[in-house]
């Protein structure tokens, strides 16, 4: 694995505000239809708000570790990938392939999609319309020009109409006990419980806490987005276009650096403020106000009525419950809504995917796999996951939560490997002026002890289960 030596260039002038906004909608679009949607709602409505606390923790986590990855790339010009594998050499392309393919092969994202969509539509489930949705998914990565674009196009529709729904109907529904049931389970209190309640499946709260944001590798694609949209040294970086409609870009592995003077680091701390905003604002802030919604409004309606414990049929009920207490259209809609966001999630997931195995398959092995290659890279791990998903449709497995909770419990212990990388790799490589605050480095610690421990836990507690 042979990395040609950085070329040197003066740090680029920060852009204003309004012109960095656009990664984080992909990542929180990916978030959106995982744990926002499906995860804690479902676990709202069964157990209460008094869970509401991990769901914000685990976004709050995950702020500060894209906040690291977000750093590496503005410093370098290069996406995490090629940094952690300058650091830790082969291992680290192998172990990235293989743990964001065999975890996110599981299409328990566009398995909900197809269910609230037939029930919307009033058409009986069945695997066909999973798989029709797949090849949609296939045919709008073909359609658009530029990758990033074409994702971040979509993705900040689907969260402009989503979101403000969401916020309507729930001030409409939620009623005085309902708040007041959030204001408490912030801090950790339940009915009758503090933080964990009884009887509560640690694989699903697990789960949870990986998705309360993207969840797993998801968050190291930030980079690719972060990079293609120019922040920073990234603005020296070619990006994937589709190979179908030419206007191919000078795709360039290896990043850019620059001479580290009182110049150069003060536009660099300038672009790091900056960027912090455009992810709270947009990632965090819009994350947890959108999951605590969405909970909020699962409990407000559902709350241990009779068939919520059975998956994603709580979507269903909750549709139900909103056109009974409101007009017969807006229960419709809502499923409609929830639907599109699923879809939108699924569609960036396996973007972020395809762009995270390509670029790690020619990390791995630069004499046998061309950077200039790269597009039809992506396009090949697209299809290869496309048709992952309609060959477990097909084979049966059709239960939405189920294949949700499975991809959910790899992602969060990947992500506990990752955030103990991260720490090293940004503590080492990077320029002592540009490295991480004791602060961030204590978040991100933390992160990595929480993902760890509960990882940890699950995987004892199931193997007792097999004893």
């Amino acid at each position: 694995m042979n990395f040609n030596k950085q070329e040197k260039k003066a740090f680029p002038k920060p852009l204003p505000l309004s012109k960095l906004i656009g990664p984080s909608f992909i990542i929180l679009g990916m978030g959106l239809g995982s744990g926002e949607l499906v995860l804690w709602p479902y676990l709202s409505s069964n157990f209460g708000l008094g869970i509401i606390w991990a769901a914000i923790l685990g976004i709050t986590f995950q702020f500060f570790i894209n906040m690291e990855i977000e750093r590496y790339t503005l410093a370098t010009g290069e996406s995490i990938f090629v940094g952690l594998a300058r650091k830790f050499g082969r291992f680290a392309p192998v172990w990235f392939i293989s743990t964001t393919l065999i975890p996110w092969m599981w299409p328990g994202i566009i398995a909900s999609s197809a269910t609230v969509l037939a029930a919307a539509l009033n058409i009986g489930y069945s695997k066909y319309v999973g798989i029709a949705l797949l090849i949609i998914i296939g045919i709008l990565f073909s359609l658009g020009r530029v990758v990033y674009k074409t994702q971040e196009s979509i993705q900040k529709t689907i969260i402009l109409v989503g979101v403000p729904f969401i916020f309507i109907v729930t001030l409409f529904l939620a009623k005085g006990p309902d708040w007041q049931a959030l204001a408490v389970g912030v801090v950790g209190k339940g009915d009758g419980f503090w933080f964990l309640p009884v009887g509560l499946p640690f694989a699903t709260f697990l789960g949870a806490l990986a998705y309360a944001g993207a969840g797993g590798n998801l968050n190291l694609a930030q980079s690719f987005y972060v990079k293609e949209k120019g922040y920073g040294m990234g603005k020296f970086s070619g990006r994937i276009t589709n190979i179908l409609r030419g206007n191919s870009e000078d795709i360039k592995l290896e990043g850019t650096t620059f001479n580290v003077n009182k110049d150069n680091v003060d536009r660099f701390n300038t672009w790091w403020k900056r960027i912090n905003i455009e992810h709270a604002l947009l990632f965090w802030l819009t994350g947890a106000f959108t999951m605590v919604l969405l909970s909020l409004l699962a409990f407000s309606t559902v709350f241990a009525d009779p068939g919520v414990e059975t998956g994603i049929n709580f979507l269903i009920h909750e549709a139900a419950a909103i056109a009974r207490q409101t007009f017969p259209f807006l229960g419709t809609i809502f499923l409609v809504m929830a639907g599109v966001m699923l879809f939108g999630t699924q569609f960036a997931v396996f973007g972020s995917n395809s762009r995270i195995a390509s670029e790690n398959l020619v990390i791995a092995n630069r004499e046998k796999f061309q950077i200039t290659s790269l597009p039809k890279y992506f396009y090949i791990f697209l299809w290869v996951q496309i048709f992952a998903g309609i060959a477990i449709f097909a084979a049966g497995f059709t239960e939405p939560l189920g294949l949700i909770v499975i991809g959910a419990v790899m992602n969060a212990f990947s992500m506990f490997i990752y955030s103990g990388m991260l720490l090293l790799l940004n503590s080492s490589i990077l320029s002592k002026p540009l490295r991480p605050s004791p602060f961030r480095l204590i978040a991100v610690g933390l992160a990595f002890l929480f993902y760890g421990g509960f990882s940890v836990y699950t995987i004892f507690q199931n193997l007792q289960k097999l004893i």
